[in-house]
């Protein structure tokens, strides 16, 4: 009885959570990957905190030389934070997510 209470709540987050990420908007979907990643990084985990940094390396584009060379520069910081990970530096990625997600913020609410 307790376990059919738990899996039907657990379906109705998982849904919640879809319907969530599946309306996000681009910008909103890369905050929720950041909080994941500063989320899990406060827990030493490297391999979630790595596997967040991977789907930010793996949205980054290169098809135009303005792009370009932020995504480099990007690709560069999520690399380093990876390898930090790796070497437990944990205070350190945790500083570098979390200036870049306010970063992150602040140019999005110059936006619009």
């Amino acid at each position: 009885m307790y376990s059919t209470k738990l899996n039907n709540k657990k379906s109705k987050l998982n849904s919640y959570l879809v319907k969530e990420i599946m309306e996000a908007t681009p910008q909103q979907l890369l905050i929720k990957i950041l909080d994941f990643a500063i989320l899990h990084c406060q827990k030493h985990d490297l391999i979630k905190t790595n596997a967040a940094l991977q789907q930010l390396i793996s949205a980054l584009r290169f098809d135009t030389p303005d792009v370009r060379e932020i995504s480099i520069g990007l690709l560069k910081l999520y690399q380093y934070c990876q390898d930090q990970m790796r070497k437990k530096n944990y205070a350190n990625v945790l500083e570098i997510l979390t200036s870049l997600r306010e970063s992150w913020l602040k140019a999005f609410s110059k936006l619009g």
